[in-house]
């Protein structure tokens, strides 16, 4: 999502949201091998189709960022439409969720052989990218404006402090090569584990404590530009796309990405939460429970700890971190995850949309997608099960509806 002027703090939203195609019977994935054609769906100088480096991974984002994150609900949904009607003589159709359950990279899907294929290639030199961590993994991300040094600080504050309770919201990944993984969000267990070869471009996950550009540059770009160096000898890779943490700085766009949230089963459940996101974003930004200068002083370290606590509970993970929970104004000795966003939600819910109020309660209420889908499929389910439940999720993609 590039941002072609200068925006000021949080004005604007940039959404990206990837689906996979797949066969409509079977739900083994299925690669394109180039992009889907536009179809006039009334979206189209609104949402953009765009190819992953997957060849059955397609992606939809907004053309240019907007104010109003609501009213792309219907042009989301309007391209899946579209999209799956164009399928549909292939005998394939996008399903959502953020890892498929069943397929083995490392034998179905295939890179594109079109597109950026220099740096495609790069990345399978130096990562095993036929693994669950690279071409198992659709995501949402929101790519967030600054127009200052200042504006970053705070911005990138606020995000390093939520990042850690985000997927207690999103997590959507429970099961992997046909079984439970152990975790609510697979997806980013194994994305951290796809890196560690080279850790310097994901760093601890987490983002570091810099707050300016400079300083940026020294501690995160120089160190991914040295680590690259070895394996890209064509400089086919630039340091910002290089840099794979949870949330990442484009300086040359102005804004800041956060990667961490899987894909849910509708558009209306993914604004939602993109829309719960920014609203909490934009308080923690003006300081409504605690200053930007105290957001500041948490290490990331501290921080990675309740993240990968929150990946494997979601929002049945307790938090007893108290200068963590003051950050959101509870003064309590502990607090589950789930009861932390039910307090959020409740201070920035009268800045919501309907929408996006009937989508996070339902949330709040049975829980995040990952545990709704692993309450319907089971302990052990097994192979015509989870057949059974992902055909009702893409059911869901279809009709823009909510899984229960």
């Amino acid at each position: 999502m590039t941002l072609k002027k200068k925006y000021r703090l949080l004005e604007v939203t940039g959404i990206e949201l990837q689906y996979m195609v797949v066969d409509r019977t079977t739900l083994q994935v299925r690669s394109l091998n180039v992009t889907v054609p536009d179809d006039p769906a009334g979206t189209a100088a609104d949402v953009e189709r765009s190819e992953e480096p997957v060849g059955h991974v397609l992606e939809l984002k907004t053309t240019k960022p907007t104010r109003n994150i609501p009213r792309y609900r219907r042009k989301f949904h309007a391209e899946v439409v579209a999209i799956n009607g164009q399928l549909e003589n292939r005998g394939c159709m996008l399903m959502p969720t953020a890892m498929h359950p069943f397929m083995d990279p490392a034998t179905e899907p295939l890179m594109r052989t079109n597109g950026n294929n220099a740096v495609n290639q790069l990345y399978g030199k130096i990562f095993d990218t036929r693994s669950h961590g690279w071409s198992n993994s659709q995501s949402m991300h929101l790519n967030l404006p600054f127009a200052s040094d200042d504006e970053f600080a705070k911005l990138h504050a606020a995000i390093r402090v939520l990042l850690p309770i985000l997927p207690a919201m999103s997590a959507s990944s429970p099961f992997v090569d046909g079984k439970a993984g152990g975790s609510l969000d697979m997806r980013l267990q194994c994305y951290m584990r796809g890196h560690e070869k080279l850790p310097q471009l994901v760093g601890p996950m987490i983002p570091e404590a810099l707050f300016n550009q400079e300083d940026y540059y020294r501690e995160v770009f120089a160190p991914i530009a040295q680590a690259l160096a070895v394996y890209d000898k064509d400089q086919v890779l630039d340091h910002h796309s290089a840099n794979r943490r949870g949330a990442i700085a484009r300086f040359d766009r102005g804004s800041i990405e956060i990667r961490v949230i899987d894909m849910q089963e509708c558009p209306g459940a993914d604004l939602a939460i993109a829309e719960l996101v920014c609203a909490t974003l934009k308080s923690l930004c003006t300081g409504q429970w605690m200053s930007s200068y105290v957001q500041r002083a948490w290490h990331e370290s501290d921080l990675l700890a309740i993240f990968k606590d929150v990946i494997v509970k979601a929002g049945a993970a307790t938090i007893s971190n108290t200068e963590y929970l003051r950050m959101f104004g509870i003064d309590q000795e502990k607090a589950t995850v789930n009861a932390i966003w039910q307090k959020l939600f409740e201070e920035v819910s009268a800045g919501l949309s309907p929408s996006c109020q009937e989508h996070i309660r339902f949330i709040l209420d049975r829980g995040c997608l990952a545990s709704r889908i692993s309450k319907r499929a089971g302990k052990s389910p097994d192979h015509q099960r989870l057949l059974e439940v992902y055909t009702d999720l893409a059911a869901c993609l279809a009709g823009d509806k909510a899984f229960a």
